[in-house]
């Protein structure tokens, strides 16, 4: 057996092979990122929401406050 020259890294205790990466995870813009992208998507999307109906309640109480100080 032939000695490594590197005691950190002993002939024969070999790590594998390593899994072939596409140029988008290479990129660290993988599935996992795709996944972490529609959940920002999902909350922002619930906040927009969220924000409209408050301004569709605060535009009817001005409605109905401009209403009251009419009559």
């Amino acid at each position: 057996m032939t000695d490594s020259k590197n005691i950190n890294n002993p002939v024969g205790q070999g790590g594998g092979q390593r899994k072939k990466l596409s140029r988008a995870e290479r990129q660290n813009n993988g599935p996992h990122r795709n996944l972490d992208r529609q959940g920002a998507a999902d909350k922002k999307a619930e906040l927009v929401r969220k924000m409209r109906e408050k301004a569709r309640a605060a535009e009817a109480a001005e409605q109905a406050s401009d209403d009251t100080a009419q009559s």
